[in-house]
Formats: structure tokens, C-alpha cells, sequence
């Protein structure tokens, strides 16, 4: 334990006043031997009071004495410096000096009570709630510390993506809302090359530089203004890069691409005097940057494309439906109008009559049940084979179905305004499983497809005469085929080319 400094002690009792105290009592006891000399025998009884009196004030002294004397003149040595503080112990009881050994034993435990006191030791309950206490608060401000350095750290964090994002817009480099963005497809991809590139801006690797250039033979100023020179050079090249993914259109990513590689070159060039290149590895993630937004762009124009033929589809499916529900209905009304008429000819007892009505009404029953079918077979349709040679020409066909109840009011819709003439018509016929006929035609040429892409583009590069062969390849019955194509319009149109019988004819 460490030595606790002790406080101001009081004084012990001086020997001068228990000198005093001495001398008082001796003075009593001579008065009283006085008295005892006096008295006369005679009040001999009363004459033993005084002496009684001087025997007890003898012993008061001769024990005054032995407390107040006979104790060492530098004391017992009983203090706190030397019971507990030391380690030494307080000496044993003395025969004499008890006064002044008491004295010193009372200011010893005066001493250490203030040594407790101050030690905490008084109240250990206490003590155990303030380091409970202190705990706590230790506890507190080590997670309020923990608190500060996370956001200190997150402070950093952001500091230095400022700087980066400084960096990059200082070569051009901006987080622009890019085309593949929301593809689910193609944004994870064009995330891991925007992070490529932003790399390459980091790590200086995106151009390559003369090294030991100087200027005004200063190779401190050389190097600033390659620094500097690097920076917007390629500062112009990434402005031309974001302008060609903005304008890239769906089909004219070569234009682009070259538009791109047109810009290195002009970079290149401006850049001679310190030999600057945009390095093949970022001109190849910009490239493929570029490339991604033309395929999202051409993803998108192919399904805006394909939902409007699945619309269009919907709506010519919708139409048949009609069609095929409204001759249900003229055939239902044509079959109880012949039952009417049987019923009254039967109650007029026209026997002729009843027979003939009798056929008109079982036809016109096989009619009304085979609309019905049809109107529930989907699948039953005109199959057709066309062409138009003026705006397709020679040796491309379209091949498909239709459920309309006159087929040609669809063969005219596909020659509308969106090519230049109608179309020929090579086949066309029923079929109560028109979808498989269809289905059939397509997959046997498909490797002739006009239209790799969009499969509802029913266009094949083939002949009228293809088209038959495999039509008969499959066992598919033929009323009638017609090979060769008309084209009655187009045939006109370029005989008055020839003629110059036209306005603005060259």
C-alpha cells in the first residue's frame, strides 16, 4: 500500500501541566496534615478525615505520576506511520507513561480513519457502485468512440470517392444515365465495364505518354504539361464516347463504333508532341460500353415490335371470332326459320312441301354445326402462300393463316400502305388444322427465314414453287396453286417507267 501523508496532529499533554495538577494536590494534602496536627485528641475520630483525605490525594499523585511520568522523552513511537502504514506494529504496553501512550494510540486511529476515509474504504457498497459506474460510462464512451471513428471512416470513404469522381470528370468521365440501365439483362454487365473503365481512369492506364519529356528545359514543368495536355485530350475523347452511346440507334452500332474509333484517332494526333495514345484496353471497354447500348436499344425496338404484331394479332383474332359468331347466328336464324316453315307445312299436310323444306333445313343444320365447330377450333383456318414481287422481288414469299370467313379481307390488310403494291396470291385454302399446316411450312423453312430475329415475320426466302413441293412433301391436299406471280401493278408501273408516261419520269 502507499503512504498516505498524514494530517495535522493534535498536541499531547504538556508535563508542565501535569506538574501542575501535582502541585495542587501536594498543597491540598500538607492542609490537610495541618488540620490533623491541630485537631485535639479529643475529636479523634474526627481527626482521621484529614489523613484519609492526604492518603488518597498521595495515591491520586502517585498514579498521576505513573500516567503522566515515566514515558520516553520522544514517545512510544505509536502512529500510523509505524502500525500499519510501515508494516512495524504498535509496541507493547507500557508499565509507566500510560497517558501519554493512550494519546498517542487516539491520534494513531484519528490518522487512519482519515487514511479509510479518503480510500473509500469506509463505505465498500460504494466503491462497488462507482466502479459499476465507471464501468458503464467506460462502456459508453468506448461504443460512442466506435460510433465516431465508423463515421469518421464513412467520412473518409466519401471524401475519397469525391476526389475520384473529381478525377474523372476532369478526363470527361461522367455517370450518365446510360440506354442499358434498366435492361435485367444486359445491367449487370455494363456495371462490371463502367467499373473496368473507372479503374483504368484511376490507375492512370487509360493513356500512354513519352516519358523524360521537358519544357523550356524544365523536367518539372514537362511533366505538368503532359499531365495537363493528357487530361483534356482525353478529357474529349470520353465527351465523344458518351455522345456516341446517346445518338447509337438500334442497327447502326457500325456507324458508331466507327464514329468512335474516328475520335481516337483525331486524340492520337492532337497528342503527337508527347506521343499520347488511348491505350487498346479502355478504347476497348468504351467500345464495348457503346455496344451494350445498342443492343439493349435493339432489344427494346424488337419487343416494342413484337407486341404490337402480338396486338395486332390479338385484334385480327378477335375480329374472326366475330365473324364466326355472327354466321353462327345467320345460320341459327336460317335453321329456325326452315323449322317454322316445316311445322306449318306439316299442319297444311303438304307433303312436297315438307320434303323439300325438310332438306333446306337439315343444310342449313350441317351449316350451322360446322360454324359452331369452327367457332371453337381455333386451329381451323385459310392457310395462304403470297408474294409481292415489286416490293420484296423475286424469290421471297410470306406464309401464314388466317381465321377470317373471307380470307382475302386479310390478304388486302397486309397490302396496305406499308408496301408499294398488292400482294400476289399462290395458294389459299381451309383447313380444320390450318395452325399445324402453318406451323409445318415455317419449320421446314426455317433456315430460309428473311427474319432470324422476330419469328413473326413470316417472310422466307423461297419460290412459289418451294412452298408446293413441300405441300405436297407433307400430304397436304391442293384445289388449286397458282406459281406464278401476276403482279399486275408492278408490271404496269415499270412499263410506264420504260414509256417515261409518268410525271417526273427520268
Amino acid at each position: 500500500m502507499s503512504d498516505v501523508s498524514s494530517g495535522p496532529t493534535p498536541e499531547p499533554e504538556k508535563p508542565k501541566r501535569v506538574q501542575g495538577r501535582f502541585t495542587k494536590h501536594i498543597v491540598w494534602a500538607c492542609i490537610a496534615l495541618l488540620i490533623t496536627a491541630v485537631l485535639p485528641t479529643s475529636v479523634f475520630p474526627f481527626s482521621l478525615i484529614p489523613a484519609g483525605a492526604v492518603i488518597w490525594i498521595l495515591l491520586d499523585v502517585l498514579k498521576q505520576y505513573r500516567t503522566a511520568f515515566g514515558a520516553p522523552a520522544e514517545g512510544f513511537g505509536v502512529s500510523a506511520e509505524n502500525t500499519y502504514r510501515t508494516g512495524l506494529g504498535a509496541p507493547p504496553l507500557p508499565a509507566a507513561g500510560l497517558k501519554q501512550y493512550s494519546d498517542e494510540v487516539y491520534l494513531a486511529n484519528v490518522q487512519m480513519l482519515a487514511d479509510l476515509q479518503r480510500l473509500g474504504a469506509m463505505d465498500t457498497l460504494a466503491g462497488e457502485r462507482h466502479q459499476a459506474d465507471l464501468a458503464r460510462s467506460i462502456s459508453s464512451a468506448e461504443q460512442e468512440l466506435a460510433a465516431i471513428k465508423a463515421e469518421l471512416d464513412s467520412v473518409r470513404g466519401e471524401v475519397l470517392d469525391v476526389r475520384q469522381v473529381a478525377d474523372r470528370h476532369n478526363v470527361g468521365f461522367y455517370d450518365y444515365e446510360h440506354p442499358a440501365e434498366t435492361s435485367v439483362k444486359l445491367a449487370d454487365e455494363l456495371a462490371t465495364v463502367r467499373s473496368r473503365i473507372k479503374d483504368k481512369l484511376r490507375e492512370k492506364t487509360a493513356v500512354t505518354t513519352v516519358s523524360g519529356f521537358t519544357f523550356n528545359g524544365s523536367a518539372k514543368e514537362g511533366t505538368k504539361f503532359v499531365r495537363d495536355l493528357s487530361a483534356l485530350l482525353l478529357r474529349a475523347y470520353n465527351a465523344e464516347a458518351e455522345n456516341c452511346v446517346k445518338t447509337v440507334k438500334a442497327g447502326n452500332l457500325h456507324t458508331a463504333a466507327a464514329r468512335l474509333e474516328k475520335a481516337r484517332e483525331q486524340i492520337a494526333k492532337r497528342g503527337t508532341m508527347i506521343g499520347l495514345q488511348i491505350t487498346n484496353a479502355f478504347h476497348s471497354l468504351r467500345e464495348k460500353e457503346l455496344e451494350l447500348a445498342a443492343r439493349h436499344l435493339e432489344a427494346v425496338a424488337i419487343q416494342k415490335q413484337l407486341e404490337a404484331e402480338a396486338r395486332a394479332e390479338a385484334r385480327e383474332a378477335a375480329k374472326a371470332q366475330r365473324e364466326w359468331e355472327a354466321l353462327k347466328a345467320k345460320q341459327q336464324k336460317e335453321v329456325d326459320h326452315y323449322a317454322n316453315v316445316l311445322v306449318q307445312l306439316q299442319a297444311a299436310g303438304d307433303l312436297e312441301g315438307v320434303q323439300r323444306v325438310q332438306e333446306q333445313l337439315d343444310e342449313a343444320e350441317a351449316k350451322l354445326a360446322d360454324a359452331e365447330d369452327n367457332a371453337l377450333n381455333t386451329r381451323a383456318g385459310y392457310v395462304y402462300v403470297i408474294s409481292n414481287l415489286g416490293a420484296f422481288g423475286d424469290g421471297v414469299v410470306k406464309i401464314g393463316m388466317t381465321r377470317r370467313l373471307n380470307p382475302m379481307d386479310r390478304v388486302r390488310e397486309l397490302g396496305d400502305a406499308s408496301v408499294p403494291f398488292l400482294f400476289d396470291v399462290h395458294a389459299l385454302f381451309f383447313s380444320k388444322d390450318a395452325v399445324g399446316i402453318e406451323t409445318m411450312l415455317h419449320q421446314h423453312f426455317a433456315a430460309q427465314r428473311v427474319n432470324l430475329v422476330n419469328h413473326r415475320r413470316e417472310y422466307f426466302y423461297a419460290s412459289p414453287s418451294d412452298v408446293k413441293n413441300a405441300l405436297v412433301e407433307h400430304h397436304v391436299e391442293l384445289v388449286e396453286y397458282q406459281e406464278n406471280a401476276a403482279a399486275e401493278e408492278f408490271s404496269a408501273s415499270k412499263d410506264l417507267r420504260e414509256a417515261g408516261q409518268f410525271a417526273g419520269a427520268r
